[in-house]
C-alpha cells in the first residue's frame, strides 16, 4: 500500500475534538504499526458521537468516502479524531472526519494522519430511518 502525499505539518484540525485515544500493541501488526481497521473503527466511533448530537439520536453508518491515510499510528501515539459536520439532508449526516495523532516520543508533535467523509443515516428505535431534527431544536 503506498500512501499519499503528506498533508501540511503546519496545518490545523478542521473540526471538534470528538474523541482521544492511546494506540495499544494489542492494536499493532508485528512491526509496531497500527492497523488500518483500528483507526478507521475509532474514525467511525467519532464520527457517530457527532452524527448522534446533530441527529438528536440514534444513527448508523451508511457510507465512508474518500479515506485516505497520510501517515502510519505507531503504538504509544495518542490518536485524536476531530469531526466536521459537512451536510445535513433530510434523514442523514455527512461528517468529514481527521485523525491526528500526539507523537510521544517525539515531544508530542502533532500530525495528521488520516481523513475519510462519513455518511450517517437517523434511524428509530425499530432501525427504521427518520427525519434529522433542524438544528434549533
Amino acid at each position: 500500500m503506498t500512501q499519499a502525499s503528506a498533508p501540511n505539518p503546519n496545518s490545523e484540525p478542521r473540526g471538534e475534538l470528538a474523541l482521544r485515544t492511546l494506540a495499544m500493541p494489542a492494536d499493532a501488526n508485528p512491526n509496531g504499526d497500527i492497523f488500518g481497521g483500528w483507526l478507521m473503527a475509532q474514525m467511525d466511533i467519532a464520527g457517530g458521537i457527532t452524527a448522534y448530537s446533530r441527529a438528536a439520536g440514534r444513527v448508523a453508518t451508511v457510507a465512508v468516502d474518500g479515506f485516505t491515510f497520510h501517515r502510519p499510528v505507531q503504538v504509544g501515539d495518542v490518536l485524536c479524531c476531530y469531526a466536521d459536520i459537512i451536510k445535513v439532508g433530510r434523514t442523514s449526516v455527512s461528517i468529514r472526519v481527521e485523525a491526528w495523532v500526539l507523537r510521544q516520543r517525539e515531544k508530542k508533535r502533532r500530525e495528521k494522519v488520516t481523513e475519510g467523509l462519513f455518511t450517517f443515516v437517523a434511524i428509530d428505535d425499530d432501525r427504521n430511518k427518520r427525519v434529522v431534527p433542524d438544528e434549533g431544536m
